[in-house]
This record gives structure tokens, C-alpha cells and sequence, in this order.
């Protein structure tokens, strides 16, 4: 069968050993018995690997599983008026849903993954935080539904049938969006909302919206109101008395996240930054000019090609859906280094999505021209992306082409919403491209170097913030992310400011070409790769041999396809 190819696929690649997650078992969970059960009820089961993933509300009536890091802890203990200290945020969250219920999750601010067990009227609640930097994935068939924050978790409970329709978009996006995975039968829950089982109903406790306001206020004034509030978040951010590290690309979202930890931090700063080789160009100039203007302790990471190849196969093992982006390898690897100095890591991923980074522009030139070109929204939108949307119908097999053309798009409903046609861009790239590759990668891959990754520009409250200013403060003329830059004016220097943005270029073109064209044939040209019934080899092979590359774009549609014959090799 087409679509369930994986049985007789062999593994190429060793495993690496992933730590445990906890584990939720609702329904028919009688016969099950294992030694790692931590807790259990009439139909439901905790595996966790510790009790700090697990607290009960002082009634004992509610047990909250998960993970959580709140900014607001101080508030929220003060609102419920005891003395009393939570060691694990997750013991504040059991005591705040005891008196509040559902309603308790419009007052946390930060990052949560959770399932609630209601063990009086036997519900269970399962909730993500509302933009999406944890994660919750469940199975939808059998009598057994388990849930997880991680779905190589679920390995066991589902079969290895694909989703061809997630496929398809991974193709278009180089990651899976929406409540689809890879796999056929698992999902996963959406940011802002919460599953009930046993109805299986989902309802949101927060979305995203836009709320134009102060349309008559000057640049000047919402850039001041920005920065309030960016103050505010960065200092709840700070770990306190302790050495806190900053991802600096020297772009204008890392300098600025790195200006203001460096402002209100009163230890030291750590800044970290990379570089692919003397054949490539880099951003250190820019990078290191912020460094030095902030004071910090700067650290440089070169990462050469055999790093990039070598490491893929352990990176995609720490994601969850594959992930096509080339800045995967690179980001396992510095927050590695990062990890010898500090233990708290922040970035500047937020800003393109939240202030109208250019990656918009092609999509507003198409709507201001799209009458001239007559290309569809939609498929415009697919093409921004520069992956291989523009390719599938023959890069997928005619079958599976047939299969999927016609199915519906995540992205449909706010592509052709009545918003603001800029807010409408930003705000599918903060619901689809943040929650399911940017704070995904940043929660996996600093997890994995045994870090806490933090994403200021992706607080809820910048969010809301974000879709509260005029648009044309945001992308104003050729000018983007106006705001910002009237936010952070007066702590970064003028050069950075005023540079354009360019984004971390990582050489995959040259790598493919120079020094990984051999290892690609094999993984992806191979009867055995497991890609193999979906893809058509043929047009693969002519990508490899660069053949009609006008717009040298082979290379990241190359890594896009290596990283998901790899993901699916060590993720069966």
C-alpha cells in the first residue's frame, strides 16, 4: 500500500537516546501495567519519570501533569492570597484550577504544556499555552487515547501510516502546520486552546485578533508603548542573580533582545554567534559590533559542512514533526556551546512574524499586481515560502498528487479573512509558522542541549501588542519592522538599525554542491529510502545534478527532502 510504505524500510541511521517525557493513558486503561506508571485512577494513567512533571490541587480533586515556566508566578501567587511557595510552577497552575477552573488559564503568561484530570467528574483537560512554545500531541483512534508534549512519545500507540496531506504541506513549508502531523493518526492540540475528553470538543481560552487602536497617534508614541512593554518582558525574563545567554545573529530582533538583557541584567551576559567557514559569508561584523556595544562576553561557533551532515540525523531525533529549515543543525550545535556558560538562553525569533519583517513583501506585491499576474492567493502565499510548492505536482507521485491537490489549506481561513491584508500575513506566521517550526525548534533543540529557551518577541503580550499597531507602522513603505527600530533607537547603534535585513543564510547550495552531493544520491535516490513512493526520483536526481537551477533555490529544497527521508528514518 502506497501510503504505509515504512515495513519494509530498513533504519539507516543509530539511535541516540532521548529522555523521557511524561505520558498520559485515557479510556481503557484497566490491563495496562507497567512498571513507570506514577500515578493512576478508573481511566487514566500517569508515566512521568519524576514527580515534578505532576501536582495535585490542595483538595486533591485536580491532577495537573506538564510543563510550565511562568513569567507572572509572583502575581499569581499574590492574587491567590497565601503565603505559601510553589517549587514547580505546576503546582501553582493545580492551585489556581481548583478555584478557577478553565478560567484560570486567561491569567498564565508564559509557556505550558498540561493535562487536567478532573478525578470527580472523570474529564480530562488538555491545554497549550497561546502561542504555541510548548506542545501537546494525542492520539485519535482506539479505546486507549494517549497524550504527550512529545510525539516520538507516542511511537507505540500509533501505526506508521503517513498523513499525505501534512506531507504535502511540509513539502510547501519545510514544516508540518496546523493540527496535523506526519503520521495518520496523531494530532496536535492548537495554541490557545483546550481538548475535552471524553466529548473530544476544543475550545479556545485565547486568540489571536486584530484590534487596531490609536490610529492617530504618530510613530513615535506606539514605539514608545512598544518599548514599555518590552522592558517589562525582558526583565521578567532575567534568571535571577544568574548568567543568562542571548542567541546574537547581529540582525535587528537578536540586537535588540541582547540591548535590553544587557541593560537590566546585574550578572554577566553571554552572547553567541556563528559562522559557516572562511568560504561563506557571515554576519560577525554586525554581530560583534552589538557585542561590543552592549558589553557582553561574546563566544563564536564555526560550523563546518560535515558538522551539518553529520548532526542532522541527531537534530531531527529531538524534533518532533521534521522540520526543513537549515538553521536546525546550527542551533543544536551553539546552544551546546551556550550550555558551558549559562543555563537560560533567550533569542530574537518574533520579530519578522509580530512587526512585518520583508519576507511579507512578495505577498503584498501579488496582492497590489495580482490582477496582472492572475496568480491564486493562496498558492501565491505557497510560493512565498520558496520551498517546493511550485514543484509538487511533479515531485509527487500521480497518485498521491491526486490525492491531495484539492484538500483543503490551514491557511485559507486568514489568508482570505476581512483583516488588514498585512495583519492577515503576520498573523498566519505567528498561529502556523511560529507555533509549528519557530518555538517548536527553540523548545526541542535548547531542551536537548539542556538549556531554557526563551523568545521575548513571542511573549503573548508583544503578540496581542503587535496586532493593536497601524500596519503601516509595522512594514512602512520599504521600511520594515518601523516599530521596532523606533523602540530600540536610542540602545543600538545606528548601523544596526538602519542595515537591511538578510536573515542567517546557511550554505546548504554549497554544501550540496561541494560536499554532500555523493551522500544525498545514496539517502534520497536510494529503492529503499522510505521516500521513495511518494517522490519522484527522477525530477530529485536532476535537483541534485543542478540541472536548470536558475534561481539557485536547489540547495534548500535538497535539505528540505534530506531532512525528511532522515526524520522519517530515525522517528519510525
Amino acid at each position: 500500500m502506497l501510503f504505509n510504505a515504512f515495513k519494509r524500510r530498513k533504519l539507516l541511521f543509530p539511535s541516540t537516546n532521548i529522555a523521557a517525557t511524561w505520558q498520559i493513558a485515557y479510556g481503557s486503561v484497566g490491563s495496562l501495567s507497567r512498571e513507570d506508571i506514577f500515578w493512576r485512577d478508573n481511566k487514566f494513567i500517569v508515566i512521568a519519570p519524576d514527580s515534578q512533571a505532576v501536582a495535585f490541587s490542595p483538595n486533591q480533586r485536580f491532577l495537573v501533569v506538564g510543563d510550565a515556566w511562568l513569567s507572572n508566578q509572583s502575581s499569581l501567587l499574590l492574587g491567590l492570597g497565601t503565603n505559601i511557595s510553589c517549587e514547580h510552577h505546576i503546582e501553582l497552575i493545580a492551585r489556581l484550577w481548583e478555584k478557577l477552573g478553565v478560567d484560570s488559564l486567561k491569567l498564565l503568561i508564559g509557556m505550558f504544556g498540561l493535562v487536567v484530570w478532573d478525578r470527580e467528574e472523570e474529564i480530562l483537560y488538555s491545554v497549550r499555552d497561546c502561542t504555541g512554545s510548548r506542545t501537546i500531541y494525542y492520539t485519535i483512534n482506539g479505546i486507549t487515547r494517549w497524550l504527550a508534549p512529545s510525539l516520538r512519545t507516542l511511537a507505540s500507540y500509533h501505526s506508521n501510516d503517513i498523513d499525505v496531506v501534512a506531507l504535502r504541506d511540509y513539502l510547501c513549508c519545510a514544516f508540518v502546520p496546523g493540527e496535523r502531523t506526519l503520521w495518520n493518526d496523531v494530532k496536535e492540540l492548537r495554541p490557545g486552546t483546550v481538548l475535552k475528553l471524553p466529548t473530544g470538543e476544543t475550545n479556545f481560552f485565547w486568540q489571536l485578533q486584530e484590534q487596531i487602536t490609536n490610529t492617530d497617534k504618530p510613530l513615535s508614541w506606539h514605539g514608545e508603548k512598544l518599548r514599555q512593554l518590552l522592558d517589562t518582558v525582558i526583565q521578567e525574563y532575567l534568571p535571577e542573580n544568574q548568567p543568562v545567554g542571548v542567541f546574537l545573529s547581529g540582525g535587528l530582533d537578536s540586537s535588540s533582545v541582547t540591548a535590553l538583557v544587557s541593560k537590566f541584567h546585574n550578572a554577566p551576559v553571554h552572547t553567541f554567534s556563528i559562522h559557516f567557514g572562511a568560504e561563506c559569508p557571515n554576519e560577525l561584523e554586525f554581530s560583534s559590533l552589538v557585542a561590543q556595544h552592549c558589553q557582553t562576553q561574546h563566544h563564536i561557533l564555526e560550523i563546518t559542512f560535515k558538522d551539518m551532515w553529520e548532526r542532522l540525523p541527531e537534530v531531527m531525533m529531538y524534533l518532533d514533526d521534521p522540520i526543513g529549515d537549515p538553521l536546525t543543525v546550527p542551533n543544536l550545535l551553539v546552544g551546546r556551546l551556550a550550555r558551558e556558560y549559562v543555563e537560560t538562553i533567550l533569542n530574537g525569533e518574533g520579530g519578522d512574524p509580530c512587526f512585518g519583517g520583508p519576507k511579507n513583501q512578495p505577498m503584498l506585491i501579488n496582492n497590489l499586481y495580482g490582477s496582472v499576474t492572475s496568480q491564486d492567493t493562496l498558492q501565491a502565499y505557497l510560493t512565498s515560502f520558496q520551498k517546493c510548492a511550485a514543484d509538487l505536482p511533479l515531485l509527487l507521485k500521480p497518485n498521491l498528487w491526486t490525492a491531495v491537490q484539492n484538500a483543503s489549506s490551514v491557511f485559507a481561513e486568514d489568508l482570505y479573512s476581512q483583516s488588514n491584508y498585512l495583519n492577515r500575513l503576520m498573523a498566519i506566521n505567528i498561529k502556523f509558522k511560529g507555533a509549528d517550526q519557530i518555538l517548536t525548534k527553540v523548545n526541542n533543540l535548547t531542551k536537548a542541549a539542556g538549556l531554557l529557551g526563551l523568545s521575548p518577541l513571542f511573549d503573548q503580550r508583544v503578540v496581542d501588542f503587535s496586532m493593536q499597531i497601524p500596519p503601516e507602522y509595522k512594514l512602512s513603505g520599504v521600511e520594515e519592522k518601523a516599530v521596532l527600530k523606533q523602540a530600540v533607537a536610542d540602545i543600538l547603534p545606528p548601523a544596526i538599525i538602519k542595515r537591511p535585513k538578510s536573515g542567517m543564510m546557511v550554505p546548504v547550495q554549497l554544501g550540496f554542491r561541494k560536499y554532500w552531493q555523493r551522500e544525498a544520491k545514496n539517502l534520497l535516490l536510494s529503492r529503499n529510502a522510505i521516500t521513495a513512493p511518494y517522490l519522484n526520483q527522477a525530477l530529485v536526481k536532476d535537483w541534485l545534478n543542478y540541472r536548470g537551477d536558475t534561481w539557485r533555490r536547489f540547495g534548500v529544497k535538497l535539505w528540505l527532502l534530506v531532512s525528511l527521508e532522515t526524520w522519517l528514518q530515525v522517528n519510525r
